[in-house]
């Protein structure tokens, strides 16, 4: 292989938004992937939800998620700018909503906790969520609005980084890196997702099977995303700006599975019509599964791990923290402070102690 200043491996959202930053501040690097953007960022719906997402014992990865959503609006419109592909950036909020008293009381539950974090959020009576997205069913009970999520369409993002790393002088190599002995080159990223650790054995990162759907209707069926408890199973639908709805998505640890089942599609939109009934009557456009790299603690690995460096692990939160991984990555490139100490893998050794 050719020499590099950086040898990125892995093509989804991180490997990709780390090798176009690192091209962009002038260093050669080299990204290798069979098909890049086509694992678990294509199978996300690119939700940048730190509050609306947010669990009782993950208060580092929330604030990690907030500092990255600060930075996407910027990343977005340079990236646009650079490579010329619009990746739908919206900003219209999330209404999350709960189908049953037994929903609304968690939901309250999680309310309270955000507020206490100081999270913006604001409570929804059942008519104020018909009100903020009129396609909800009568029978939603109450929720709260998150004003200030937003999401984007994580298979425009990949296409356009492809073209900004290019670009800006990177090279995409279209192959399967099984070893890291022959790669020439000064540095090397290993950003392989549930992969990583068939280059880094040992490294505590998992497969975790996601089932989505894509559905296609009129445009602006939905204005808001839309995330929903419906007798304790969680089930969100996202808009895109051409009709398209993603509903998702399943939690499986069935290790490498990559099966559509029939159980994961009918789950999914059992409850999504629950919330949303008009949804039975778009196009069933596609199925699909992916495996998120998922860690111990839930918190991605940032940072240098022996003699390389590795971002991998994020999980649900890829596309929320690619800016930020990006940053933190091309900082330790250049010798410079990781703004993700949280997420360095030597945090490993006080794991196994």
């Amino acid at each position: 292989m050719n020499a590099s200043d950086v040898f990125v491996i892995g093509g989804g959202i991180a490997g990709l938004s780390i090798a176009w930053r690192a091209a962009s501040r002038g260093l050669t690097v080299t990204l290798a992937d069979p098909d890049p953007g086509s694992q678990a960022t294509r199978a996300s719906a690119g939700m940048l939800a730190p509050v609306s997402e947010v669990t009782y014992t993950e208060e580092p990865l929330l604030r990690l998620g907030l500092a990255s959503l600060e930075r996407w609006p910027e990343f977005a419109a340079e990236l646009e700018e650079k490579s010329g592909v619009p990746v739908d950036l919206r900003s219209d909020g999330t209404v999350e909503v709960a189908y049953d008293a037994d929903d609304l009381a968690q939901l309250d539950e999680l309310a309270a906790f955000e507020e206490k974090l100081g999270l913006r959020v604001e409570r929804l009576t059942g008519r104020q969520c018909r009100q903020a997205e009129p396609m909800l069913s009568p029978n939603v009970r109450g929720g709260l609005l998150a004003r200030d999520d937003l999401w984007v369409n994580p298979r425009r993002v990949t296409q356009a980084l492809q073209k900004a790393f290019q670009n800006a002088g990177g090279k995409i190599v279209k192959e399967h890196v099984t070893t890291l002995d022959g790669i020439e080159a000064d540095q090397i990223v290993v950003a392989a997702g549930a992969w990583t650790p068939s280059l880094l054995p040992g490294l505590p990162v998992r497969p975790v099977k996601g089932q989505i759907l894509r559905l296609r209707g009129p445009r602006g069926f939905l204005q808001k995303c839309v995330r929903g408890r419906v007798r304790g199973s969680d089930v969100y639908l996202v808009p895109r700006d051409d009709g398209e709805i993603v509903v998702g998505a399943t939690m499986e640890e069935l290790g490498f599975d990559t099966r559509v089942t029939a159980g994961g599609v009918y789950e999914l939109l059992r409850d999504a019509r629950e919330l949303v009934p008009g949804i039975t009557e778009l196009d069933l456009a596609e199925t699909f599964a992916g495996l998120r790299p998922g860690t111990p603690d839930n918190l991605p690995y940032v940072g240098r791990h022996g003699d390389v460096w590795v971002a991998a692990g994020h999980h649900r939160a890829g596309v929320l923290l690619a800016p930020l991984t990006a940053e933190a990555v091309v900082a330790c490139l250049h010798g410079e402070a990781n703004p993700m100490p949280e997420c360095d893998p030597s945090r490993l050794d006080t794991e196994r102690i």
